[in-house]
């Protein structure tokens, strides 16, 4: 039995996997704010599953440095040695890893870049986050935010993309200023003066949402000059607008490095389960078949 945790700022979801077929599935809600009371939650949702592999999607990452989580929006897990934690109430070691590059993986195994080498999966929502999978494998990266292409400037700013939006990183113009659910609302509110959620914006505003479909084509052409992966799967609430699957590849071609553009820009196959599916799939099978073998 494969186990998969998505540890998320609101729930926390748990799902098991016998040889790829989900048996268990539940969520429940995040204990916010309380690092303790998220462990117990965890580690009840593990027992009821029972034995089993398990691995954990969180929205930050483990230092390399200090083992601790760094960079997590849900401010409670940050500075905590949430892996070592888990390991000890669990009884078992744990695989974790970013939410993104989970998401990443579960699109990589077997969902919209299934078969293909090289998938770059991009979760376009509160925030913006990446992941990058090689083989079916994640790459994780020297300082553990390889695929972290939210926190880079926007390219080439200009006319609408100025001044550059402040970002809760500290710094200023990054991408996730542009592309995420809350940044597409306040670039409306500031052209309209009108408050609209992203959905609404993305049905009727036809102007901002030309404007994030550039942003995001331009943003997407970096990943690709760089990494040049076969497929590009979104994740996110932004990912259901239909149009960006016909329109970013249109303008993508005018910022890449080359004559043509094969990369594929697909949709997520398995939605907003693609986290804690990821999270299973963390262990391979001959690794969870190893540790199960009585």
């Amino acid at each position: 039995m494969r186990i998969g945790i998505d540890l998320g700022g609101t729930k926390i979801e748990a799902l098991g996997l016998d040889k790829g077929r989900e048996v268990f599935r539940k969520r429940v809600l995040t204990p916010r704010g309380n690092y303790a009371a998220t462990l117990e939650a965890v580690a009840s949702l593990v027992a009821e599953i029972g034995p089993g592999t398990v691995g954990v999607g969180i929205p930050g990452a483990l230092s390399r440095s200090t083992g601790l989580v760094k960079n997590a929006n849900s401010t409670w897990l940050t500075g905590k040695p949430l892996k070592q934690d888990l390991e000890r109430l669990l009884g078992r070691e744990v695989r974790l890893d970013n939410d993104a590059n989970c998401f990443a993986l579960s699109e990589a195994i077997d969902g919209a870049g299934e078969g293909a080498h090289v998938v770059f999966g991009v979760i376009l929502g509160t925030g913006v986050g990446g992941g990058l999978v090689v083989d079916r494998r994640v790459i994780v990266g020297r300082n553990a935010i390889a695929g972290e292409w939210g926190h880079n400037p926007l390219p080439l700013p200009s006319g609408a993309d100025l001044p550059l939006p402040h970002c809760y990183c500290g710094r200023y113009g990054c991408i996730e200023t542009y592309l995420s659910g809350p940044a597409l609302e306040r670039d409306h509110e500031m052209a309209t003066k009108e408050k609209r959620s992203s959905r609404e914006i993305a049905a009727m505003d036809a102007v901002a949402l030309e404007r994030y479909i550039q942003r995001l084509a331009r943003a997407l052409a970096g990943v690709i000059n760089v990494l040049d992966p076969d497929v590009i799967a979104l994740g996110g609430g932004m990912s259901n607008i239909e149009r960006l699957y016909t329109e970013v590849p249109r303008w993508w071609g005018r910022y890449v490095f080359s004559d043509q553009v094969a990369t594929r820009l697909a949709r997520n196959k398995h939605g907003d389960s693609s986290g804690v599916r990821g999270a299973a799939w963390l262990w391979h099978e001959t690794e969870a078949n190893s540790v199960q073998r009585p």
